[in-house]
């Protein structure tokens, strides 16, 4: 497995517990880094807490992003584990500047792995509306830094 795609399985997995249980992000980060065999390198560990902490300080941003291209499903109803990935993916293009086929593509494996068997066309769908409704690093780090600088 890439170092950057076993990160991202981290990431969820740390973005899922802060979610679900509200404990604090650098704690859980760094237990689950701890976690890790064989452990993450250096440069992997360090994209998986630049991936946790910017979702977890530009959540609203990135929730009002998702509301808006998947209307018929409130936030708050989406899978835990769905909602997370949408958001790190969405993060990953706006901040990271990963490119959009990769992150929607890495998006899709973490819902086949971790999630219901229609969350990967769930996960596939919002991220698509998402990048067809225009240049979506500048959209979306426009709307990033309105209220949040990482």
């Amino acid at each position: 497995m890439k170092p950057r795609h076993q990160a991202r399985r981290v990431a969820l997995q740390a973005l899922f517990e802060i979610d679900v249980a509200g404990h604090k992000p650098g704690v859980v980060i760094t237990h689950r880094l701890e976690e890790q065999t064989p452990p993450l390198g250096r440069d992997a560990a360090a994209f998986a807490r630049r991936l946790v902490q910017g979702v977890v300080e530009t959540r609203p941003q990135l929730d009002a992003i998702i509301a808006k291209y998947a209307p018929e499903w409130p936030v708050s109803q989406i899978a835990v584990i769905d909602r997370n990935i949408l958001r790190m993916a969405l993060w990953e293009m706006a901040v990271e500047g990963t490119p959009v086929k990769v992150a929607i593509n890495e998006a899709v494996e973490l819902a086949k792995v971790f999630g219901a068997d229609s969350s990967p066309r769930f996960v596939n769908g919002v991220l698509g509306a998402v990048t067809r409704a225009g240049d979506v690093q500048r959209r979306l780090a426009i709307s990033l830094s309105e209220e949040t600088v990482i």
